[in-house]
Parts: structure tokens; C-alpha cells; sequence
């Protein structure tokens, strides 16, 4: 199952090292990191040693890099150094690994793997939650029996049971890593494999999981992506009857999403955002649209140059201050979208850069519709978190896009072969 090449040992654990990365991902950020950092210094090494020339088909990977350089530039007028050495720190990845890829020749096999480590890790933290939040849950309610419950009374036992129903989809489901980041991993996987039939029972019980999971996670982005991912793969279903089914489904599974509690959670605190005057009572979603009003109102103050990687968190804390978003400052949120943060952070110039980086993909993609729900997924993502501020977004990002911007990409050449699981 690993990469193995008889003549090169450097690639040969290069490529195992970011198996192994993506195997731990879902499971934390500081068990994957070592190997990121081994696959990293191998691939650096791979380039000085390496008799390919530089590869001019793929010079578009190089928005990476200048990304990077408009960061390293944002410290000349930053006041918190030390803030943003940190994040400069993290994000190393989107300088290295494009370049990397420019010298390292990816085969179907190889890369088809990565994805295959990726979705074993999402099944093992899958049961790990599960296992974590079954018990807390039953926690709840065992205490709230043992409180104040005689067993006689029905309606308090429905009430303890459905507080630990709440517990378990209401609370973040996820203890391991961020329910925002592991949503994109699941629906990165689901757009690599769902476009072949489910033809045997292991390769249906894993789809089954995933969609579990990202149920489970409760995340509004997420469900946005699936609804279009569905939507996109319905179409291109070229059998009249298969296509009628799949809509049925498709609308069931609708009603099944929209009864999760954080739906009408999120409904309730968007349609109260512009008559709520007082902040300090919030969710997580209502806190991104604050988070939102706040950015955009620093940005209209410094548009050009944005206030430096090290400051622009410092600045957005202070405007929360200022506005009365008492649960914004009191949690020190960033700017839960990544165009705006990287506003905030490099100003217009970073924002041509990132949104450079969405058009070129755009225009890669648009050869089928599997292809742009990848592209759909990516984007949506870093509409609604702030991907690039934490090592899990930024190594990721920093690998998979550059494979998928490369002219001979893991979509288009077939790189990916959706096989699951051998059957």
C-alpha cells in the first residue's frame, strides 16, 4: 500500500512520510506534523538533486510562492513581529511544497493514495468522535435521570434523552481537529469517489460514514458544498430513471440535514443579526457574520496594504471591542473568511493573488461538473473559515491545490482512479 521505488529512497519516503501525514491528519494537528516536516526537507532535497528541468507548463503553481513573498513583505509595516513570524512560520508549506511539486513527478498510483490514507484517517477519527461523544452524551443523561427523574416520568426521561441527542449534534462533534476542517476533508474525499456507482457493500457503508459525519459536524459550509456536489452529480446521471431516484433521495436527504438542530440555530441568529443590539449571547454562526460586518469595516479604513500579517488579528480584536461584539472578543475570533483575513493581512494585493489562484482553478475545472464540485468545495471553504491562519489548512492547501492547478492534474489525467476500496 505504500510508495516504493527501487532506485530512489528519497522519494520513497518522501511520498510515505505524506501517506502517513494524511493518514493523521483528521486526528490532530501535531501527530502529522513531523512527517509534513520530513516529506518537506525530502522534497527540498529531491530539488537540488533532481536533473528535471524546471517544469514552464506548470509555472502557475508559482502563485504560491508570491503569496507567500507578499506575506514575508506585510512584516515591513506590521507592529506585533512576533505574532507574525508565527504565522509565517505556518505557513512555509505554501512555499515549499508547489516548488516541490514542480520537480517531483506524480503517478496515478502515488497520488491516488494520498486520498486513499485521507479517507482511512477520516474513518478511524470518525469512530474515535463517536466513541467520545457517545459517552458524554450518555453522561448527560444519566446525570440528568439520577437528578431529577423518577422514573415514572416519562417527560423528563425524553427531556434527559434529548439533552444528550442536543450534547452530541449541538456541541462540536469533533474533539480532535476543527469541524470546518474536517468537514473539507470528507467532502474532498466524497468528490474524488462518489462519481462511480456504489457497486459493493464496504464502498457503500463507507459513503454511508461519511455522510454521517459530516451530519454529525453540523456545519453550515458543508452542507452548502453538499447540496451543490448533489445537485451537480444528479445532473450528470444520463439514465432517465437512475436520475428520478437519485432526486428522491436527494430531497429526503434534505429533510434529514435540515432537522439537525444547528440549522434552525443558524436560521434564528441570521434572522435576528440586524434587530439583536446586544452581542455578548452568540453562536458560532451568528459570530461569522459579526466577524464579517467587523472586516469589512477595518478594510474600508486600509484597502491597499491591509495592516500586516502580525497586526491584522490585533486590529479586528480591537474593532470587536469597539463594536460590542462581546463574544467575538472575549473567543479573539480571526475573520472566518479567508479573502477577508487575507485583506486584513496584505490588503488588495494578497486578495489579487488568492483570487488569482480561484481563477485560474476555475478555468482548469470546467471540464466537468465532478471537476468543479472539487472546485465549488475549495472555494466555499475559504468563504466561511479563515483556512490559511492554522497548519491543518495551510499544509493541506499548499499540497492538494497545486496538484489540481498542474496542467496533467489528479482530476484530468485520470490520476485518480475512484476505487475506495479493492473489492
Amino acid at each position: 500500500m505504500f510508495y516504493k521505488h527501487d532506485d530512489d529512497i528519497v522519494l520513497t519516503i518522501f511520498w510515505n512520510s505524506l501517506y502517513i501525514a494524511f493518514l493523521l491528519l483528521p486526528l490532530g494537528i501535531n501527530l502529522p506534523t513531523p512527517f509534513f516536516i520530513v516529506s518537506i526537507i525530502l522534497g527540498v532535497v529531491n530539488i537540488f538533486r533532481s536533473r528535471r528541468k524546471f517544469d514552464l507548463d506548470n509555472k502557475i503553481v508559482l502563485l504560491f510562492p508570491l503569496y507567500f513573498i507578499v506575506m514575508v513583505l506585510s512584516l515591513i509595516y506590521t507592529d506585533n513581529l512576533s505574532y507574525g513570524l508565527d504565522v509565517l512560520q505556518r505557513s512555509v508549506s505554501l512555499l515549499l511544497f508547489p516548488l516541490i511539486f514542480l520537480f517531483v513527478k506524480e503517478d496515478a498510483s502515488s497520488v491516488r493514495k494520498l486520498f486513499d490514507f485521507l479517507l482511512l484517517g477520516l474513518i478511524i477519527s470518525f469512530f474515535l468522535n463517536l466513541s467520545i461523544a457517545l459517552n458524554n452524551s450518555a453522561s448527560i443523561i444519566k446525570e440528568g435521570l439520577i437528578a431529577k427523574v423518577s422514573i415514572k416520568d416519562l417527560t423528563s426521561f425524553l427531556d434527559a434523552i434529548l439533552n444528550g441527542w442536543n450534547y452530541l449534534i449541538k456541541n462540536e462533534f469533533s474533539k480532535l481537529i476543527n469541524p470546518s476542517y474536517l468537514s473539507l476533508y470528507i467532502l474532498l474525499v466524497l468528490s474524488f469517489y462518489l462519481k462511480k456507482s456504489l457497486e459493493t457493500r464496504l464502498r457503500t457503508t463507507i459513503v454511508v460514514i461519511l455522510f454521517l459525519y459530516l451530519f454529525l459536524l453540523a456545519s453550515i459550509a458543508a452542507y452548502l458544498i453538499l447540496f451543490m456536489m448533489c445537485l451537480l452529480l444528479i445532473f450528470n446521471i444520463p439514465d432517465r430513471s437512475r436520475k428520478h431516484t437519485m432526486i428522491i433521495m436527494f430531497f429526503l436527504g434534505i429533510m434529514v440535514f435540515l432537522n439537525n438542530p444547528r440549522v434552525f440555530d443558524f436560521y434564528a441568529k441570521v434572522k435576528s443579526f440586524g434587530i439583536s443590539i446586544v452581542h455578548s449571547n452568540s453562536t458560532s454562526e451568528k459570530a461569522r457574520l459579526l466577524s464579517w460586518d467587523a472586516s469589512f469595516k477595518l478594510i474600508k479604513e486600509a484597502p491597499l496594504l491591509g495592516y500586516g500579517i502580525g497586526d491584522a488579528n490585533d486590529v479586528l480584536i480591537k474593532k470587536y471591542n469597539e463594536l460590542n461584539y462581546t463574544y467575538n472578543l472575549e473567543n479573539k475570533y480571526n475573520a472566518h473568511n479567508q479573502f477577508l483575513q487575507t485583506f486584513l493581512q496584505t490588503g488588495i494585493i494578497g486578495v489579487m493573488v488568492l483570487c488569482g489562484i480561484f481563477v485560474v482553478l476555475a478555468i482548469r475545472m470546467r471540464r466537468s461538473r465532478n471537476e468543479f464540485s472539487v472546485f465549488l468545495i475549495l472555494l466555499i471553504s475559504l468563504v466561511f473559515e479563515s483556512m490559511l491562519v492554522r497548519f491543518n489548512g495551510v499544509v493541506f492547501f499548499s499540497i492538494v491545490m497545486p496538484l489540481l492547478l498542474k496542467k496533467r492534474s489528479i482530476l484530468s489525467s485520470r490520476i485518480i482512479r475512484n476505487n475506495l476500496v479493492a473489492s
